[in-house]
């Protein structure tokens, strides 16, 4: 009989253990994937000149009005950032940012 009392919490305390071990695997799968930036949208970043949030930085500055669209797009070997930018008044337009030398198009 003391055998049996020994065995309970024995099989109780594994599958405990098991049971733990797979919440952690979970846990650290969840936070990989989490940190890990999705392989569809690639960061595009010129050699030289500005990044796309230093383009958004400085066109909310210089306008006064916020990017609410960003693209990038490629003209004759050249990168462009086209953003989208609304004002309080609700007044929309677009601007074209060369990457390499910052200047608005």
């Amino acid at each position: 009989m003391s055998s049996a009392r020994f065995t309970t919490p024995v099989l109780l305390s594994a599958a405990a253990a098991a049971t733990a071990a797979l919440l952690v695997s979970a846990v650290a799968a969840t936070l990989q994937s989490a940190a890990t930036p999705p392989a569809a949208s690639p960061l595009v970043m010129p050699r030289s000149g500005l990044s796309m949030d230093q383009a958004v930085r400085m066109v909310e500055e210089r306008y006064h009005a916020r990017v609410v669209k960003a693209q990038t797009e490629q003209d004759e070997g050249r990168t462009l950032y086209v953003l989208r930018l609304l004002n309080d008044a609700g007044k929309v337009w677009t601007v074209r940012i060369d990457a390499s030398s910052g200047s608005v198009q």
